[in-house]
């Protein structure tokens, strides 16, 4: 049976790519959905459906399979046969797969795995229970429940899973064991509040950090982790020896795009600290610290510091009203950079600048054209004016860019 002679189930809400392919036999309002990607999985797609229904049984649940499918070959059809719903879609990534998912699922509650029975769909009951208890992002963990021997590579296993969810757990302050487990559950409510983004793998990080952000009740089961089949390779390891290195660092750049406002907003404050602290002291002239001279180098170094600091914290706060993970945050950064205080404050540094730099400028003029003594009070006072006149600037650029993505943000 060809694709082309296959019903074609009502109007697409989103991508006209996209063609849903219902079974003889569907479902009538499931309470889970078990969606599963797969491109060329004849020899496993049967199993994996079955596995499902399986575990629809013994969880005494009613539940749908979708397979997302991109296949070449009668992956679709076997797939239909078996009772599954198939979404027909272009070859465009994992994380995509599920993105063209979304308004295809009918189920309130989603559990996603592979099509290569790796993944053992025939036990779900812990899922149902921890979703009837109300998580809304339930995280299965290999580590935690069974791993076949020779299912996972060593370097997988005891390097850079562990890695990665170490670096997450620190980066979000979360506490998962097994960040990159495929077999995971989430409420279709909180799967649209996410908003998944992703095309590829870092789908996974994605997920799992933005559940952290978005402060989803969130939990852990165990799951058992197979295999693959004899005569079957991983599209792993299909894609050569770079491949996990590959998968690695996209999950690396996922976590820290997601996440760039712990790299500058802290460390930006700190930054602005210890430049005004070695700065401004010295607005009128060199300070003595014990044995220690802090000359107009000094004060230059301090500026320094205090403008990365400064335009840092400034990048954090609009970094965290873009992806506007918390409508608290987002109100508290436009409450305190609101607009009319934020152009006085803006102005009135700008104007403490310029008002320090006049004792140099008469200096100047008065000398003939020539800069006085470098480490002159006036040079100094100079130099602390010219860090307020950037501060006052910043302070006007940043707090239009602030707004206009609280701005954005409310009209999504």
């Amino acid at each position: 049976m060809s694709a082309a002679t296959l019903a074609v189930s009502g109007p697409l809400p989103y991508d006209p790519e996209c063609i849903l392919l219902p079974p003889v036999s569907d479902v009538a309002d499931p309470e889970l959905s078990i969606v599963i990607p797969a491109m060329n999985e004849r020899l496993t797609i049967a199993d994996t459906i079955k596995w499902c229904q399986e575990g629809f049984r013994k969880a005494n649940i009613v539940g749908e399979v979708l397979i997302i499918d991109s296949s070449t070959d009668e992956t679709p059809q076997i797939a239909l046969e078996q009772g599954a719903r198939v979404l027909k879609t272009p070859r465009r990534g994992l994380g995509r797969a599920y993105i063209d998912a979304i308004p295809y699922i009918r189920a309130n509650y989603i559990l996603m795995g592979d099509a290569d029975c790796t993944y053992d769909f025939r036990e779900i009951g812990e899922f149902v229970r921890e979703f009837r208890n109300g998580f809304e992002f339930i995280m299965g963990s290999r580590f935690r429940g069974y791993i076949e021997e020779g299912a996972m590579p060593p370097l997988h296993r005891h390097f850079g899973t562990p890695l990665t969810t170490a670096i997450l757990n620190f980066l979000y302050s979360s506490r998962f064991s097994d960040i990159h487990c495929g077999m995971r559950g989430i409420t279709k409510a909180a799967l649209q509040k996410i908003r998944l983004e992703s095309q590829s793998w870092e789908y996974a990080s994605e997920m799992v950090l933005k559940s952290a952000c978005l402060s989803l009740r969130t939990t852990e089961v165990p799951v058992r982790f197979l295999k693959d089949r004899e005569g079957r390779s991983s599209h792993m390891k299909r894609g050569g020896f770079l491949e996990p290195w590959r998968a690695g660092w996209i999950n690396l750049r996922a976590m820290f795009i997601y996440h760039a406002d712990f790299f500058v907003l802290r460390p930006g404050l700190v930054a602005l600290v210890i430049g005004l602290l070695l700065a401004l002291p010295q607005t009128f002239g060199p300070v003595r610290v014990g044995p220690l001279t802090l000359s107009l180098y000094w004060t230059l170094f301090g500026m320094t510091l205090a403008v990365v600091g400064l335009q840092s914290f400034f990048l954090g706060c609009i970094v965290q009203v873009m992806y506007n993970y918390s409508q608290q945050v987002t109100n508290r950064w436009v409450r305190l950079f609101s607009y009319t205080r934020a152009m006085v404050v803006s102005a009135i540094l700008a104007l403490i600048g310029l008002a320090l730099g006049i004792p140099l400028v008469k200096q100047y003029v008065g000398a003939g054209l020539v800069l006085p003594d470098v480490n002159g009070p006036a040079n100094h006072m100079a130099a602390v004016g010219l860090l307020f006149v950037i501060a006052g600037f910043m302070t006007f650029s940043s707090t239009l860019v602030l707004h206009a993505a609280a701005l954005r943000g409310r009209r999504l």
